[in-house]
């Protein structure tokens, strides 16, 4: 009876959830884009794009993290419209400030470099939102991570919403049963939740982390030496009162590499989140503990959920871009 009488709140909320999506018109479906949308007008995109993805992540590997992020917080706003790489202007503000982005959010020059490679080789033709969600699976392969298809034909907005980047965007102190919430708000499931929450790659922020290590941490990851050695190193890069810029890994075993190693850290408690850990250690985390234990033990499995996963959140659309929508010429700028 307790998961019934803990759930039963969380069920109301989910129907007045799927009322707002049905009228708001904005959710993970099927968008009209295709495989081979450029494959007549610019044959080389998949090229250019990859050339460019390898010279960033060889690079520094972190440019991986920086462009997959990218893409999850353009896709939770307005749907993937590219709406997240506008800057302000005197007519329009964008969602780089938005308190969710303003310290999250870096690589949008590496968009802007492959912008300006297809607009010399395919002027007018491929969209910046289109550009970011293939930068973004690449990004992934680049780091050892799975392949999947990309559906394009995205065109990109003429509007920002910093609004929506504050209520739509999970944040990293905030509670499962809200994260859950705001996935489906976007036509998500909980399994699409536990997969793409996986920070497998990426650095985070001690403004982020500093109430985790300070907080449960100790009780989530109990009297292991090393879970303890880790914690003081933890707490030596960010000090209470220190730096809130100092950065730490999100997977300090293998930071670099796209695996399933995020989960084995969830399993000893040792998630750098507390939006991470929840999925764990929640109470209300039946669904989302078993699917963790689940891409622990199986890496096959976790790479072909996450392919799944990222092609469903790539088809997050508002039907008003394929309506008002137009191919950037500069990602940074509606065109004039």
């Amino acid at each position: 009876m307790a998961p019934s009488l803990c759930f039963g709140p969380f069920r109301l909320h989910f129907m007045l959830l799927v009322f707002a999506i049905l009228n708001t018109g904005l959710l993970a479906s099927d968008p009209p884009l295709t495989l081979d949308y450029y494959a007549s007008n610019c044959p080389t995109l998949f090229d250019i794009v990859k050339k460019e993805m390898e010279c960033e992540v060889l690079s520094d590997p972190r440019n991986a993290a920086l462009i997959v992020r990218l893409h999850f917080h353009d896709c939770f706003v307005q749907g993937c419209d590219g709406s997240v790489l506008l800057d302000d202007t005197i007519s329009l503000k964008g969602e780089k400030k938005a308190s969710t982005n303003i310290n999250s959010l870096k690589g949008f020059r590496i968009i802007d470099r492959i912008k300006n490679k297809l607009e010399s080789e395919c002027p007018g033709i491929v969209s910046c939102a289109d550009i970011l969600t293939i930068a973004a699976r690449d990004a992934v392969i680049l780091v050892g991570g799975p392949y999947w298809d990309v559906p394009l034909g995205r065109k990109d907005s003429i509007t920002a919403s910093p609004e929506l980047a504050e209520t739509n965007l999970p944040t990293p102190e905030e509670g499962l049963t809200s994260i859950i919430s705001k996935f489906l708000y976007q036509g998500l499931s909980v399994t699409d939740v536990v997969a793409l929450s996986a920070h497998t790659i990426g650095m985070a922020r001690c403004q982020n982390v500093r109430a985790r290590i300070y907080g449960d941490y100790e009780s989530t990851s109990g009297i292991d030496p090393l879970s303890g050695s880790y914690l003081s190193s933890l707490r030596s890069t960010c000090p209470i009162g220190g730096d809130e810029n100092n950065i730490t890994a999100m997977d300090y075993v293998t930071p670099e590499l796209f695996d399933n190693s995020f989960y084995h850290l969830l399993l000893k408690g040792q998630g750098l989140l507390n939006s991470d850990q929840e999925m764990y250690s929640s109470l209300l985390g039946i669904e989302t503990k078993k699917l963790v234990h689940k891409y622990a033990e199986d890496a096959i499995a976790f790479f072909q959920q996450f392919s799944d996963s990222m092609v469903k959140m790539g088809n997050i659309t508002n039907e008003d871009s394929f309506t008002t929508g137009e191919v950037r010429k500069n990602c940074r700028f509606v065109n004039t």
